[in-house]
């Protein structure tokens, strides 16, 4: 059965994709491999592996297409998968602007119409990650990686996700509590999900998979703003805003 926060963040990502992602879709697909709010460039921050050609990969929540899209110039064979029928109408057309051929799916990352097993690399960023509910998309998504698989995800950092309120930018203040960052309900009718450390490390584990590492990005020194309105630029100098997660299938 298809979860009420699903349903919200379809209509959610529906409204919202015409005023800001569906406007720059096209820029992301022009543009290198880039990651997080900061936009950090592969060289810097390093979320794909060192080769894609030739794997499988899945993008959970892969909105316009654009993630995929680098994976298939890498040589890897992507799928994306998204809730918002909007998204991957401009995921379709940007496909034929820039004649990359690829499925993609409109489903729910907490219910994929995929086969065990099928996938090298599933990912994340900022989208299945921020929108489903982890107790449901992390063993979906550990159930399509082949043993040896990869799930990687980049995800607003647990800091910034207590240091934001509804009415504002982050600030030095705790402004959520700990326990209640699990489900978080967004200002435009969405549910966000953000699983803190401890908890996300069990759940990876009791889904088979061992976490390889943990990566906390910080602004750049030369940055003057930020895309999303909801991260200052002074507060991300002094604390991390993104959080980079690689977890691998144990069998």
């Amino acid at each position: 059965m298809t979860g009420e926060h699903v349903l919200r963040n379809r209509r959610t990502w529906d409204a919202r994709h015409s005023d800001w992602f569906g406007a720059r879709a096209r820029d992301q697909w022009v543009a290198q491999p880039h990651w997080g709010v900061w936009a950090r460039p592969q060289a810097e921050l390093p979320v794909f592996p060192d080769r894609l050609a030739g794997l499988d990969v899945v993008d959970l929540g892969c909105g316009t297409g654009y993630v995929c899209a680098w994976v298939a110039r890498a040589g890897g064979r992507p799928v994306g998968v998204d809730n918002s029928p909007r998204q991957l109408a401009t995921a379709r057309a940007l496909q034929g602007e820039f004649g990359l051929a690829f499925p993609l799916l409109h489903a729910d990352a907490e219910r994929l119409p995929l086969a065990d097993r099928c996938a090298d690399l599933a990912i994340s960023e900022h989208g299945a990650v921020g929108w489903c509910d982890p107790y449901r998309w992390i063993p979906e998504a550990a159930r399509i990686l082949r043993p040896g698989g990869q799930l990687v995800f980049v995800r607003n950092s647990t800091l910034l996700v207590l240091c934001t309120g509804d009415d504002g930018p982050t600030g030095p203040q705790l402004r959520r509590d700990y326990a209640d960052v699990h489900r978080v309900e967004s200002s435009d009718g969405g549910v966000n999900f953000h699983l803190p450390t401890g908890p996300m490390l069990r759940l990876l584990r009791d889904n088979g998979l061992v976490v390889d590492d943990i990566v906390e990005d910080f602004a750049p020194a030369d940055a003057t703003s930020c895309a999303f309105d909801y991260v200052d630029v002074g507060w991300g100098r002094r604390w991390p805003s993104v959080e980079v997660w690689k977890a691998s299938r144990t069998g």
